[in-house]
């Protein structure tokens, strides 16, 4: 990758992560949408439900990267310090927002309880994030996006995302199945590797599948060059072991 590309950090936050309750989604929802701007996402985390942990993640990531993303701990509950922890990371105090205390009491109405008030807290010199489609505002702090743990929201806030980061060169993906396991085919792509350093080549034994046994990819964002290390991998394959092309 150029040293010019846009990158990203992820810190998934929760207890409940670590411990197996629940299965994150939000790190798949957001690599793909990051892929599809273009933007490399460089390293994700998971960690616990710990104030200070929290913050020293985010004050290291905020440096290393162009943008931030934290995924839970938004809520109203004693486990939610997601919103206290990013102002800490940037030596700031959390605020109510007058907007989105507004918008809480029109949604809960005479349901509204005052756990409910404590969704509408900041971090001061935030920016809240909204648009036509999406009235509820996304938390953003600097380069930190504070998102919530909800997939069903997380996945809803990612168009937002997508508005203030933009569309850079999106990434190619291409890929080769074929019917020989990792052994046979190592040779070949140490080759591959080797004359086309800048194509991301992975590969993905399939254990079950009766008919593909590795599937291969090459990523990149130069099509011509992601196509290039395919046609040479397929090149040297015997006649036989292709069992198929995607991208």
């Amino acid at each position: 990758m150029s040293g010019g590309s846009r990158t990203a950090r992820a810190i998934i936050i929760g207890n409940e992560l670590l411990t197996g309750k629940i299965a994150d989604k939000n790190l798949t929802t957001l690599a793909t949408v990051l892929r599809r701007l273009g933007v490399v996402l460089e390293r994700a985390v998971v960690i616990p439900d710990v104030a200070e942990v929290i913050v020293r993640e985010v004050r290291e990531a905020s440096v290393a990267s162009t943008w931030v993303f934290t995924s839970g701990g938004v809520g109203p509950t004693h486990d939610d310090l997601t919103i206290a922890a990013v102002a800490s990371a940037f030596d700031e105090e959390v605020i109510v927002s007058s907007e989105l205390e507004s918008l809480i009491r029109l949604a809960y109405g005479d349901k509204l309880r005052e756990g409910h008030l404590l969704m509408a807290r900041v971090p001061r010199g935030a920016r809240l994030v909204k648009s036509e489609d999406i009235p509820w505002p996304a938390t953003l702090m600097r380069n930190v996006w504070v998102l919530p743990g909800v997939p069903e929201i997380f996945e809803l806030k990612m168009k937002l995302v997508e508005e203030v980061v933009g569309a850079g060169v999106p990434f190619v993906s291409l890929a080769v199945l074929t019917t020989l396991d990792e052994g046979n085919i190592k040779p070949m792509l140490d080759r591959v590797v080797l004359d086309h350093p800048d194509v991301d080549v992975g590969s993905y034994p399939r254990w079950t599948d009766p008919k593909i046994r590795t599937k291969l990819t090459f990523d990149g964002r130069d099509r011509a060059r992601c196509e290039a290390a395919r046609q040479a991998f397929v090149a040297l394959l015997p006649d036989g072991a292709m069992a198929g092309l995607e991208g």
